[in-house]
């Protein structure tokens, strides 16, 4: 399991997120935290997740702007 902590980026972490996923290890669990400001965001990265072939497990509110992703690919 990698966390990886896209919140600095604020809301231009979709390329790194995109980049990460690239050469993310097959089977392994990744957590990912951005900043979700108007809640756009959050489709976003779903949609980035399935482009990557990836199974989107779980998605929720961390906190007041953070939100949480936890994705795996087999």
């Amino acid at each position: 399991m990698k966390r990886y902590d896209l919140r600095p980026l604020k809301k231009d972490f979709e390329p790194r997120m995109k980049e990460i996923l690239s050469s993310h290890p097959k089977g392994e669990v990744g957590i990912f935290l951005f900043e979700i400001g108007d809640f756009s965001p959050i489709q976003r990265s779903a949609d980035i997740v399935k482009e990557a072939q990836y199974e989107l497990l779980n998605s929720l509110k961390f906190n007041e702007v953070d939100w949480t992703i936890v994705v795996k690919k087999e």
